[in-house]
């Protein structure tokens, strides 16, 4: 894969075939190309030593017109502008397909977190509010967790942000602590509807999640917690990758025990031990004989490189933008099913809205009732988009892209253009 790979080339390119496709004309939805606004800012931080550090953040937003924009904050030291632009986008396109009253957004600082001490990490993080809050707030742009932020990022951007304004807005982000406003069942929402989608594809295809060997790549919080309920549906977790390496057990990796493992230390998967367990190269990962692939880390993890070598049968992707075009094509050519990243990881996104109106209700629901609101949002997404990929005899992604798209089009038409 080429160094220089642009995602936001990649979203712009299924964007238009699902355009061609809805036959839209270019004027319709010419605007959702670009980016309402882009903002990059320096975010100045005093250092434990004494010294000055400035790092480079952003905030984008994609689209507003079906809602105030959401999306999550990053801390990654290899972010950049189009990808942060691309994963905006991409938030568009997931929530207008559940359904759900927002529009996209996403944020970042290069910025490799574990160099940074605690008190380095809260004064980047209040830094980065300030600079950023003129296009934030729980009606404008609302962020939460993403790549290396967690809750306790998300309480010190809600408090920052409560600052100014001189009182206690929880509703300026999601997945907060329970104890400033979050919601149960938010840090197993991904990890849950990618399960659920999983399932509902299973059930359409008539197969049984006990005859399922799975494959997950990204041991994190979406990697781990999907692939145990995963687990407790029946499915074989025989292999697991994180940063650390790749790790192949034919009979079924406890997972139970490797979430434990990783939690005691630093969630990393390096050292883990049980019996028939066996360290394994990434490009022997990527071809083990599994019938479930479950990329849930970054983007472009899927190319040309290792898209023919894949053995999978079907592909749920939990992370954002996992497989580029190209591996897309070559994936399609091989009869290999694909559930798209915008259905398959929004789970957090609508648990995020579950958050959000409640924060707004100053209200707080119970476990079961945010689990069946994710069950019932997420499974009315995927009758959607199963119900056109088979009307338009398209696959599942382009499907999701049309759906999606034919929303954030008809918003437009009806609110017009200002002035």
């Amino acid at each position: 894969m080429s160094t220089d790979y642009n995602p936001y080339d990649n979203m712009l390119e299924i964007l238009n075939d699902a355009a061609a496709k809805l036959g839209l004309a270019p004027s319709d939805y010419e605007s959702v190309k670009y980016c309402e606004r882009e903002l990059k800012v320096a975010v100045p931080v005093q250092m434990d030593d004494g010294s000055l550090r400035v790092f480079e953040g952003y905030r984008i937003q994609h689209s507003t017109s079906r809602g105030p924009a959401k999306g999550g904050v990053r801390y990654h030291p290899d972010v950049n502008m189009d990808e942060v632009k691309a994963l905006a986008a991409w938030m568009t396109f997931k929530c207008a397909l559940a359904n759900i009253p927002y529009g996209g957004a996403k944020g970042a600082i290069k910025v490799d977190p574990s160099e940074l001490s605690t008190g380095e990490l809260s004064r980047m993080t209040k830094r980065y509010v300030a600079q950023i809050l003129p296009i934030i707030g729980p009606d404008r742009d609302i962020p939460a967790p993403d790549v290396n932020t967690d809750g306790q990022i998300m309480a010190w951007m809600m408090d920052a942000y409560s600052m100014f304004t001189g009182y206690a807005v929880p509703g300026v982000v999601t997945g907060k602590p329970l104890d400033i406003g979050g919601s149960l069942g938010r840090i197993e929402a991904t990890g849950r509807g990618a399960m659920l989608v999983l399932m509902r594809y299973l059930e359409k295809m008539g197969l049984q999640a006990a005859n399922m060997t799975v494959a997950v790549q990204g041991f994190g919080n979406v990697g781990s917690i999907g692939a145990q309920l995963m687990a407790r549906q029946g499915c074989t977790i025989v292999a697991v990758n994180d940063f650390t390496g790749s790790y192949y057990n034919p009979a079924g990796i406890n997972l139970e025990k490797a979430m434990e493992y990783a939690k005691n230390n630093g969630k990393a998967l390096k050292g883990y031990q049980e019996d028939g367990l066996r360290a394994i190269s990434m490009e022997e990962f990527w071809s083990l004989p599994v019938t479930v692939l479950f990329p849930a880390a970054l983007e472009n993890q899927i190319n040309e490189t290792n898209a023919r070598s894949i053995k999978a049968s079907i592909i749920i992707e939990g992370a954002n933008g996992p497989t580029t075009v190209e591996a897309d094509k070559i994936l399609a050519e091989r009869n290999i099913a694909v559930i798209p990243d915008i259905l398959a990881n929004a789970g957090g996104v609508i648990v995020s809205y579950c958050e959000w109106v409640q924060n707004l209700a100053a209200f707080m629901w119970d476990e079961e009732q945010v689990n069946a609101n994710l069950a019932k949002i997420i499974g009315n997404a995927f009758d959607d988009v199963w119900r056109t990929s088979v009307e338009y005899r398209v696959s599942l992604r382009m499907a999701a892209y049309m759906v999606a798209l034919g929303r954030v089009v008809k918003t437009k038409k009806l609110r017009g253009f200002f002035p």
